[in-house]
């Protein structure tokens, strides 16, 4: 069963899910799930395109937001918050842990106005990380 971590009433974060998940994704009431991993990463990932197929299979939206290395982050923040804006329910995102996930979910939901640097960095603290490194960040996108 996925390691689902609740940020807000319409988004959580999960470490890599699997693809015996998606039935116990869907009773918990997401009707979204964001890939933000890229395929290949380790050996025997569930690749993309599979959990898409598995995501249609069980009606829930899906997309995928790959985060590795230097990548256009300002590209990936505005991709996630599309993806937020169109779902038509609570949102998963999984990434390797779900570091990823969150991260680009804070920088994603203080550009929108929806957090603050600090509510986003508490409400990640309250699901299991710290991104208090990210502060200076989020404060540029709050800002902006």
């Amino acid at each position: 069963m996925a390691d689902i971590r609740r940020v807000t009433d319409s988004f959580a974060v999960a470490p890599q899910i699997d693809i015996d998940d998606f039935s116990s994704i869907q009773r918990e009431g997401f009707t979204h799930i964001i890939n933000n991993r890229p395929d290949d990463e380790t050996f025997g990932q569930m690749p993309s395109h599979t959990a898409r197929e598995k995501a249609e299979e069980f009606k829930l939206g899906f997309t995928a937001i790959p985060i590795a290395g230097p990548n256009d982050l300002t590209a990936s923040v505005d991709a996630l918050n599309a993806a937020i804006a169109s779902s038509e329910g609570p949102v998963l995102a999984y990434c390797r842990s779900g570091t990823r996930s969150i991260s680009l979910w804070s920088l994603a939901s203080v550009k929108s106005g929806a957090e603050t640097p600090d509510t986003a960095i508490e409400k990640a603290r309250i699901a299991g990380y710290d991104l208090s490194h990210l502060q200076p960040l989020m404060q540029q996108y709050h800002n902006s």
